[in-house]
C-alpha cells in the first residue's frame, strides 16, 4: 500500500513539475512579447513627437504666407488684413420682440471684494 502511494505522489510531483516549467516557459515568453510592445509603443510615441514637430515647423505662418504667394494664381488666397473683419454695428442681430424673455438671470459679475 505504501508503494502505490509512493508511486502516486512521485506521479504527482512529476507531474506538478512538468506543469510548473511549462507554465515558466510561457511567462518568459508573454514578458518578452510585453517588453517588445512596450519598445514598440515608445518607438511609435518619438515618431509621434518627431511628426508633431515637423508639422509645426510646416506650419510656421511665415511659410504658409510664402506659399500663399507662390500659389496665388493656383489658389487664389490672400493675406488676411485689418480691414476684412466686420464692425459690431454691422452684425444682425434678431429683433428683440422675437426673443423670449429671460427669467432668472444669475449675475456672472464679480466684484474685487467678491473674489476670495
Amino acid at each position: 500500500m505504501r508503494t502505490l502511494l509512493y508511486i502516486t505522489t512521485g506521479l504527482a510531483v512529476m507531474g506538478l513539475a512538468f506543469w510548473a516549467y511549462q507554465e515558466n516557459y510561457r511567462t518568459q515568453e508573454a514578458l518578452k512579447e510585453v517588453r517588445k510592445l512596450q519598445r514598440e509603443i515608445a518607438a511609435e510615441r518619438n515618431r509621434l513627437e518627431i511628426l508633431r514637430a515637423e508639422w509645426a515647423y510646416l506650419n510656421r505662418p511665415d511659410r504658409l504666407r510664402d506659399l500663399a504667394e507662390v500659389n496665388f494664381d493656383l489658389l487664389g488666397l490672400l493675406p488676411m488684413e485689418p480691414t476684412q473683419f466686420g464692425q459690431v454695428d454691422q452684425v444682425s442681430f434678431p429683433p428683440a420682440n422675437s426673443l423670449p424673455p429671460v427669467t432668472g438671470a444669475v449675475d456672472t459679475m464679480a466684484t474685487t471684494g467678491d473674489a476670495q
